[in-house]
């Protein structure tokens, strides 16, 4: 990357060329985010086409809308990509199911955003794992829980209108098993 474009990547803290991956956890009242892994797009999807089409969509989300807007036709393609990158990371636990060995299984709802929060933090791609029921059955249209940082409630508003958008548009959402 050109110096002039890392700095004002920097400047502007737009880092578009990245996919996060997090955990959004809500439990015992609380909003936790874990970060599973940071990659380049690249490295994610396995085409160049791929990348430019995630992040022209990334520049098309708005703060009422964060979540990226894929053709529906397209959409399982992209958020398959993703899926299999963050499958690697839990590939033990389905070879000790396959062994018969005690596992935890857990289903997500795996999507993909880019929020419009305030000037002064950063602007990524993410790719949200939040837990299939509590997505289905989001606790909090209404109400907050308690928060680890005063700014992730940008976050509770972009799982707000994932839980809407998932009665609407379920192909912008995938669901995942993890074992573990």
């Amino acid at each position: 990357m050109g110096a002039y474009r890392a700095r004002s990547q920097w400047e502007n803290k737009h880092f578009l060329g990245q996919l996060n991956v997090s955990f959004n956890i809500l439990q015992d009242n609380k909003l936790r985010i874990r970060t599973l892994f940071e990659k380049p797009l690249e490295e994610i999807f396995a085409n160049s086409i791929l990348c430019k089409n995630v992040l022209e969509a990334a520049k098309s989300t708005t703060p009422e809308n964060p979540i990226l807007p894929l053709p529906a036709k397209d959409s399982w393609y992209y958020l398959n990509f993703v899926l299999n990158s963050v499958a690697e990371k839990f590939s033990s636990g389905f070879a000790k199911l396959e062994a018969g060995q005690q596992v935890a299984s857990t289903y997500f709802y795996l999507f993909l955003t880019c929020e419009i929060v305030s000037e002064d933090r950063l602007k990524k791609i993410r790719a949200m794992l939040v837990r299939k029921d509590l997505l289905d059955n989001f606790p909090y249209m209404e109400s907050l829980p308690e928060l680890e940082k005063n700014y992730h409630v940008d976050r509770i508003k972009t799982l707000r209108v994932a839980a809407q958008m998932l009665k609407t548009n379920p192909k912008a959402f995938i669901p995942m098993e993890i074992v573990t």
